[in-house]
C-alpha cells in the first residue's frame, strides 16, 4: 500500500510507484522514547518531506561536509535495520563517514542508542524512502560504498514488484557511487540474490569487484557483522549470498 502522506485530500499526497516497505507502527517504551528524543538531535538528519511521511523534498541535498562531519570516505547503508552492521563499522573505522537510511523509527532508535553507547560520532541517520535519497538527496558521485544487506525479499510472486533492488534501483546506485565505488548486497533468499546478480551482470554501469567468482558471487564481506537475523537464516538452512560490484568509470 502507498505510504500515507503528511497532508491529505489531494491525489498527489500519495506515491505513484510501490515502495519496498510497509509502514509498521510499534510504540517505543517511555524509557526508549526519552533516549530517542535525546539521541535523535545528535544523529538524525532533518529531512524536508515531499508528499509522504518518509518522502524527500526533491530540492533537498545532504551537506556531506557536515552529515556526518569530516572528509573521509562515505559509506551509505540502505535499510540499516537495528544498526548492528553500520554501528560496528563506524566504531571500527572512525575516519570513515557513515550514513544509515531506514524508515522504521524503532530501528533508528536502537541504532542511535548503540552508536551513543559506543561513542560513535561518524554516523548520521536518515529516515526516508531509499530511492528518493539516492535520486536527489545524495550528491552525484559522492558515495564510496553502498550497502544493501538482507532487504525484504517479498517472496510472494505478486509482491516482487516491491523489491528494493530492481532495474530502477541500479541507475540510482550508479548515480551516487564514485568511479570505482562498490555496491555490496547480501541476501539469504536465493531467488532474490540471483535476480540482483543477473541485473548487475547486465548493468552497463557495473563490473565485478575484487574476488568475485566467475559465477558472480563474492566472498562474505568481512565488514558485515554476523547478526541474529543472519544466524537465524543459516540455522533454517538458507545460504547467504554476497555480491560486490564496482561502478565503472564515467566517460
Amino acid at each position: 500500500m502507498p505510504d500515507p502522506a503528511t497532508t491529505t485530500g489531494a491525489p498527489s499526497s500519495y506515491r505513484s510507484v510501490p515502495v519496498s516497505f510497509v509502514r509498521r507502527s510499534r510504540r517505543l517504551s517511555d524509557a526508549q522514547q526519552r533516549l530517542w528524543d535525546e539521541q535523535r538531535r545528535r544523529y538524525l538528519v532533518d529531512v524536508p518531506r515531499a508528499a509522504a511521511s518518509t518522502s524527500v523534498e526533491a530540492s533537498f541535498v545532504l551537506d556531506l561536509g557536515a552529515v556526518p562531519p569530516g572528509t573521509g570516505p562515505l559509506v551509505v547503508e540502505i535499510g540499516s535495520g537495528q544498526g548492528d552492521a553500520v554501528v560496528a563499522a563506524a566504531a571500527a573505522h572512525p575516519g570513515v563517514r557513515y550514513v544509515a537510511v531506514e524508515v522504521y523509527e524503532p530501528g533508528l532508535a536502537h541504532t542511535a542508542r548503540q552508536a551513543a553507547e559506543a561513542g560513535v560520532e561518524n554516523l548520521r541517520l536518515v529516515q526516508a524512502n531509499a530511492p528518493e535519497v539516492l535520486a536527489s538527496a545524495l550528491p552525484e558521485a559522492s558515495v564510496d560504498e553502498l550497502w544493501v544487506f538482507f532487504p525484504d525479499p517479498w517472496r510472494k510472486s505478486r509482491h516482487t514488484k516491491r523489491r528494493l533492488v530492481d532495474e530502477a534501483f541500479l541507475p540510482l546506485a550508479s548515480r551516487v557511487l564514485v568511479d570505482g565505488g562498490v555496491l555490496r548486497f547480501a541476501s539469504d533468499w536465493q531467488p532474490y540474490a540471483e535476480q540482483v546478480r543477473d541485473l548487475l551482470e547486465a548493468a552497463p554501469g557495473f563490473v565485478r569487484h575484487g574476488e568475485t567468482r566467475p559465477d558472480g558471487w563474492a566472498p562474505r564481506f568481512e565488514g558485515r557483522v554476523l547478526t541474529g537475523f543472519e544466524r537465524k537464516g543459516t540455522a533454517a538452512g538458507r545460504v547467504v549470498h554476497d555480491l560486490a560490484y564496482a561502478r565503472r568509470p564515467r566517460r
